[in-house]
């Protein structure tokens, strides 16, 4: 890597501090003069120890290292241009840039992939890493040109075109041929070349997106191109692997909120001030009171009633938020949990099995609770309405009560007084909502007719949703 001018140095590195606290890293003027430092002493001789070294300067948690890697790739780049080794050995362009039709023959994408199943098969790093700019130059670019800011480079688009998943039974035969008797099964090889070409896509992608930062800007495509941290995944959005990451961060977050709430209620004990006791103690300091005494309260530990929309277009964030207040029960004097989606059950017993899979979570709730009527659509008027029937003891003047959902009510019957019947029991009754505040008032959803009645408050991300936690539960 050739090593850069002193004042471009200092725009990648505060491009690459802007990018990173865009996605909500906190990062603040000491990391970046040691980041700075770190640049001084390591040089651009080894970009690798380069890369670990900012991370080490910049990062809190092994969470945040994936956003770190992809702005590190944008700002600080191997190369600029067309890799120096395609440069020198070009590949063959396509006869036809359009993908062929079916039946046609397509050699440049054969010969792509012949070279990419026997650098898969052994594990061949830097092959792997010229294919990837082989694929994309070959495969990803779109735009004619004529209009500006219309051409690019496409991961997707050159992915698609080779589609390496395929190579899988390939690359499985060859490796198969060539082992020895005390080698691995075949299940334990097929995962890892499942891991070898999803680390390929992941070149490709990476490749694409260096490209693409020099025709928009790094800082642009940082903020757009990059995945965020796992507790800034948007719950509506989140796809199977995001979801998988996001339960991966519920122990570490409980445990922060435990802390939180713990510190909380110490402080509520103290209660206000005893102006006859500190009055008493301030005759030993010439009248000065040093030392207030307090009327100490012994606050109970709250109940919780979670009631949550699992209907498939919140499931996620519904797992998610009953995942976490089960790791955190034991801030909770009684935690009881019921779920819905045009009726209501109390699942509460199969929320405490911790052998269970927490990715069936939802599958589980939807086979084994009678949530759902005649019909699979959301009813929340129907679902308040029978637990306000026929479990309104759960709730309690000590009880604390979250319903979680996007109130979109398909343009039922909301049933207020139900919402407000629950209301009236309960100590505090918040709504989390996972769509942004602009849709409460769009399409189907009952969202503004809900706020009259009790606090709705957005919740899109696993980081609001602890700021949440921590700020309104009772202590």
């Amino acid at each position: 890597m050739t090593a850069p001018q002193p004042a471009d140095t200092a725009a990648r590195l505060t491009g690459l501090v802007r990018a990173l606290r865009g996605h909500g890293l906190r990062i603040g003027p000491a990391e970046t003069v040691d980041a700075a430092a770190v640049l001084d002493v390591l040089g651009f001789a080894d970009r690798e120890q380069m890369r670990a070294g900012l991370a080490a300067a910049l990062l809190r948690s092994d969470g945040q290292r994936a956003v770190f890697d992809a702005s590190f790739d944008l700002f600080f780049p191997l190369g600029v241009g067309t890799p120096e080794a395609l440069r020198a050995d070009p590949p063959p362009l396509p006869d036809d840039p359009e993908p062929p039709r079916f039946g046609r023959p397509d050699p440049l994408r054969d010969r792509l992939r012949e070279r990419l199943a026997a650098a898969l098969a052994a594990d061949d790093r830097a092959a792997q890493a010229r294919l990837a700019g082989e694929v994309v130059e070959a495969f990803g670019r779109y735009g004619t040109g004529s209009t500006p800011g219309s051409d690019g480079w496409s991961a997707h688009q050159a992915l698609g075109r080779l589609s390496p998943e395929t190579l899988l039974a390939r690359i499985l035969a060859a490796l198969r041929e060539n082992r020895g008797p005390e080698d691995l099964s075949d299940r334990v090889l097929a995962d890892e070349i499942r891991r070898r070409i999803r680390d390929f896509r992941a070149q490709v992608t990476g490749e694409a997106r260096r490209r693409v930062a020099e025709l928009r800007g790094a800082e642009r495509i940082a903020e757009r191109a990059v995945a965020p941290t796992a507790d800034r995944i948007d719950f509506l959005y989140a796809g199977r692997e995001q979801l998988a990451e996001l339960r991966r961060t519920v122990h570490p977050l409980a445990r922060k909120l435990a802390t939180r709430l713990a510190a909380r209620r110490r402080r509520a004990a103290r209660g206000q001030i005893d102006l006859r006791r500190t009055l008493r103690r301030s005759l030993g300091t010439g009248g000065v009171p040093l030392r207030p005494a307090y009327r100490l309260r012994r606050p109970a530990r709250p109940e919780l009633v979670l009631l949550c929309d699992v209907s498939g277009s919140v499931s996620g964030f519904a797992d998610f938020t009953m995942l976490l207040v089960r790791a955190m029960s034991e801030q909770f004097s009684k935690v009881r949990v019921f779920a819905f989606v045009n009726r209501t059950a109390e699942i509460t017993d199969l929320l405490r099995d911790n052998s269970a899979d927490p990715a069936r979570l939802a599958t589980r709730i939807l086979a084994e609770a009678k949530v759902t009527g005649y019909h699979g659509n959301s009813d929340y008027g129907s679902a308040l309405g029978e637990f306000a029937d026929r479990h309104l003891d759960a709730v309690g003047p000590r009880t604390c009560v979250l319903v979680l959902g996007d109130a979109r009510n398909n343009h039922r019957d909301p049933n207020l007084d139900a919402l407000r019947r629950i209301a009236g029991r309960a100590r505090r009754v918040f709504w989390l909502n996972p769509e942004q505040p602009a849709l409460w008032s769009t399409g189907d959803s009952a969202a503004l007719a809900y706020a009259d009645v009790v606090e709705m408050h957005p919740c899109r991300n696993a980081r609001r949703l602890g700021e949440l936690i921590a700020r309104l539960l009772p202590v």
